[in-house]
């Protein structure tokens, strides 16, 4: 299996802007309104000739109700599944009560954390990143996701701390990748009943 990474933060701090510069597409939808990305959102990416599944998350904001709640636990369920997390912060926000809940909620799961805080164009790198130490979560890695300024840095820190498979699972893996199916219709006719049927689980 090649490693998995989920990108999780509160809306609007860049998360999609990421993924989308990570896997060298516009899959995943970008605009300046919070609560855009409802679902999961796998791409796959290579870096430094390394294969990565990449997951897109939702934001979380620690109030969620309803859909939004939903939506929180697919991010939860996407830290759960990942080997790794990029935990994206927004650096003209500076640290927030909801960043340090988010914290607080992925020290629950062991997982390896890459603090990311994004936006750091026009700003000082160092002035900027300082209070996300205060996380305790390790070293803080500022980039600019639009414009892609501390990405080769981030992604090779994280390539290098990340169990990597072999070419004889990558072979099988590429063997039983399968084919990609589409469910379309109008709105309520059940595409996602039968979505969350075939899958076993409720996306």
């Amino acid at each position: 299996m090649i490693p998995v990474i989920a990108i999780v933060g509160r809306p609007n701090v860049g998360k999609s802007t990421l993924f989308n510069r990570l896997t060298r597409s516009k899959d995943a939808l970008v605009a300046d309104y919070a609560g855009l990305t409802r679902d999961r959102k796998y791409g796959e990416a290579v870096f430094n000739e390394q294969r990565l599944m990449l997951v897109d998350t939702g934001g979380l904001t620690g109030q969620e109700e309803g859909i939004d709640a939903a939506m929180a636990e697919q991010s939860l369920l996407a830290v759960e599944e990942a080997d790794a997390v990029l935990f994206m912060l927004d650096c003209r926000d500076g640290l927030t009560p909801v960043d340090e809940q988010i914290a607080a909620h992925l020290r629950q799961f062991n997982k390896k954390i890459f603090v990311v805080a994004n936006k750091i164009d026009g700003l000082s790198h160092d002035v900027v990143t300082a209070p996300f130490y205060e996380l305790g979560l390790g070293e803080v890695y500022g980039v600019a996701a639009s414009h892609g300024r501390g990405i080769t840095n981030l992604m090779d820190e994280v390539i290098s701390q990340l169990p990597m498979p072999v070419e004889e699972e990558l072979a099988e893996e590429d063997q039983a990748k399968g084919i990609k199916i589409a469910i379309v219709g109008r709105p309520n006719v059940g595409k996602s009943t039968l979505v969350n049927r075939m899958l076993g689980e409720d996306r």
